[in-house]
């Protein structure tokens, strides 16, 4: 058993749906402007006020992303939610820049190899070019949030060490970024492993640097890695509506924890997300329907516990 002693219950928990991003980016089939806006305005009326709504990378190499920039000039941009992206080069902040984001997430990985395959560059390589990008982004005026792929385990490589990981998060802690996400690119993590990196981390960064999740349940362990970092005192969580996901650059990384199943985890503990979990029903079926497949969620596709009354899952 691990110590929860930093576990706090109660309290507000912010889960940032990546369905457009992370969701849709290993998908053969390529979503319009027009299917994207349908989605992003469901998971604006469930309630997320934090969604990543794609990523600036090269449309050769990930041809789902192509149309982010048509998004973000036509999207309606709701009071209260904060609109996101990823940025992964200086070309990809400009365009983020030119379409009015304020909130960025940057990111390099701690893998030779996953970095290798993503950016063709070493992990040195990758930090180097990527702290000029954060220094622009922050000076621009920019809120960032400094990530680190694969931290927790390497689909090529296996295991990564904890080191790498806390010389990068002191790094981009000294920049004076805002939050550093933690990601589990490969579904590797298991939740002892999640709460020690997250108590290691808590010590080596600033206190007000937030640190996040970003947790993917290839192997059935998303949720419980959740529930780790939750009592590491962890606060913030990447999921995607549907459990959508994968890298893909990794083979067979598959599936984000599911943002329905993530609020109700949070909701039957005690803790508030803000998201009406049942509302997201109605478009996981959608976006079954336009893949040809079923989606890994859970609570999409089961009725309610009867102790929970459909009114109050709509608070």
């Amino acid at each position: 058993m691990f110590d929860t002693s930093n576990d706090r219950i109660g309290g507000a928990i912010l889960i940032e749906d990546e369905f457009l991003r992370d969701g849709l980016q290993n998908e053969k089939r390529v979503f319009s402007v027009e299917e994207k806006r349908a989605f992003l305005a469901d998971i604006e009326a469930a309630g997320a006020t934090r969604i990543q709504v794609g990523s600036f990378v090269h449309p050769d190499y990930v041809p789902q992303m192509a149309n982010t920039d048509a998004l973000c000039a036509a999207m309606p941009r709701r009071e209260g939610v904060i609109y996101t992206a990823l940025v992964l080069n200086q070309s990809g902040l400009d365009r983020a820049l030119a379409v009015g984001l304020t909130h960025l997430s940057i990111s390099a990985s701690a893998s030779e190899t996953h970095s290798m395959k993503n950016t063709n560059r070493t992990v040195a390589e990758g930090r180097a070019r990527i702290s000029p990008v954060i220094e622009k982004a922050l000076n621009s005026g920019v809120t960032v949030r400094a990530g680190i792929q694969s931290a927790l385990g390497c689909g090529f490589e296996g295991k990564i060490s904890p080191a790498v990981v806390m010389d990068m998060a002191r790094e981009f802690s000294n920049m004076g970024v805002s939050e550093i996400n933690i990601a589990d690119t490969a579904g590797l993590a298991n939740p002892r492993q999640v709460y020690e990196m997250c108590i290691a981390l808590r010590a080596v960064v600033a206190p007000h640097v937030a640190l996040s999740l970003h947790l993917h349940d290839t192997r059935g362990l998303g949720l419980a890695n959740m529930l780790a970092g939750l009592q590491a005192g962890v606060r913030i969580f990447d999921a995607a509506m549907g459990g959508l996901g994968g890298c893909p650059f990794i083979p067979k990384a598959t599936g984000n924890i599911a943002t329905e199943d993530a609020a109700f985890l949070c909701g039957e503990m005690g803790y508030e997300t803000g998201i009406n979990w049942d509302a997201l029903r109605a478009p996981v079926q959608r976006a079954e329907a336009l893949l040809g497949r079923t989606l890994p969620a859970r609570v999409s596709h089961v009725p309610a516990p009867p102790w929970v009354h459909m009114s109050e899952a709509a608070q």
